[in-house]
C-alpha cells in the first residue's frame, strides 16, 4: 500500500509497512484543497438537493447532466440534455487556473451522492474512452474520502529508497546507499543497503487522499493504466462527488464527429440545465 503525495508526485510506501521509506513517480494528478469556499459549498449542496436524486448503482444516488449514451453500441445524441446546472457556471470558470486544465470544456456533469447508511462504493474502473477525453475532474464535497488505485498491469514498478521520510527526496535512480540513518547510528550489514527493487504492478494500491472540498483532475497514467475507485470503508458521512467530463477526440476539432461534438457543446456551456 502506498499514498499519493500532492507536493512531490510521488507514490510513498505506507509507514509501518515493508514498504516504509520507498516511493515511486506517480503521473497523471493533480490535487488542490480548497477549490472552493465552505459557503460555496452549502450553497451548490442546496442547489442540488432541490432536484430528485435518482438511485444509482452500488448504494449511491445521482443527478446526470449529459447527452444520451449506449456505450455498448457507441451511439450518442442529445436527447433531454439542456446542459450544466447554472451553478457549475462559476465552477468551471474557476478550473482555467488549474494548470492542467487549460482548454477543458465540460461536456457532462454527473453528481454522485454517497451515504454510509446506504453502503455507497464504486468498483476498481476506467472511465469510457470513446467518449470521453483524457481529463477527468471531480470536486469532492461534504466530507473527505479516499481515491483508491489499481492495476491490472502485468509490468512491474521499480522502487526507490528516499533519502529521509521528511523531504520526500528520491536517491538517484541505480545508486546503492546506505540511509543516513543507518551511517549516524554506526550499525552495519546488508539491512542498511537500499537499492531499487521491482514489485509487480497488480500487487500496489496507491491512496490518493481528497480532503473536503477538494478538486482532483486524473489524466494520463492515472486515467489511462490505473483503475479507481472509492471503497465503503472510505465513506465515513455524506459525501457528493461532483465530476466533469471532456469529450474526446473523435468528437472534437478535426474528429470523425466533429459537428456534433459542438452541438453538444454547446448546449452543456448554456448552463441551463436540469438533470436529465
Amino acid at each position: 500500500n502506498f499514498t499519493y503525495c500532492p507536493a512531490t508526485g510521488l507514490a510513498k510506501g505506507n509507514e509501518h509497512s515493508e514498504f516504509a521509506g520507498w516511493a515511486f513517480p506517480f503521473p497523471g494528478v493533480f490535487l488542490t484543497e480548497e477549490f472552493i469556499s465552505e459557503d460555496e459549498e452549502s450553497e451548490i449542496v442546496q442547489l442540488m438537493d432541490r432536484d430528485d436524486w435518482k438511485p444509482s448503482q452500488s448504494g449511491r444516488k445521482k443527478q446526470d447532466y449529459g447527452p444520451k449514451v449506449n456505450f455498448k453500441k457507441q451511439r450518442l445524441k442529445a436527447g433531454s440534455f439542456t446542459g450544466l446546472p447554472s451553478f457549475s457556471k462559476k465552477i468551471v470558470a474557476q478550473m482555467e487556473a488549474c494548470s492542467v486544465l487549460g482548454g477543458f470544456l465540460p461536456v457532462e456533469q454527473c453528481n454522485l451522492d454517497y451515504m454510509p447508511e446506504r453502503g455507497s462504493a464504486i468498483d476498481p474502473h476506467f472511465d469510457d474512452w470513446w467518449l470521453w477525453g483524457e481529463r477527468l475532474v471531480s470536486l469532492n464535497l461534504l466530507s473527505k474520502t479516499v481515491l483508491s488505485m489499481s492495476c491490472d498491469s502485468e509490468d512491474s514498478i521499480q522502487l526507490f529508497p528516499t533519502f529521509s521520510k521528511e523531504n520526500g527526496e528520491l536517491s538517484p535512480p541505480g545508486s546503492l546507499t546506505q540511509t543516513s540513518a543507518c551511517k549516524n547510528s554506526g550499525e552495519e550489514g546488508t539491512n542498511c543497503i537500499l537499492s531499487p527493487r521491482l514489485v509487480p504492478s497488480k500487487e500496489v494500491a496507491v491512496a490518493i487522499h481528497l480532503p473536503q472540498r477538494s478538486l482532483v483532475v486524473l489524466y494520463g497514467d492515472a486515467r489511462y493504466k490505473w483503475k479507481h475507485a472509492i471503497y465503503r470503508k472510505h465513506i465515513e458521512h455524506r459525501r457528493i462527488c461532483v465530476t466533469f467530463r471532456e469529450l474526446s477526440a473523435e468528437f472534437s476539432a478535426g474528429g470523425r464527429h466533429e459537428e456534433l461534438g459542438k452541438e453538444l457543446l454547446e448546449i452543456a456551456l448554456s448552463f441551463q440545465g436540469r438533470p436529465v
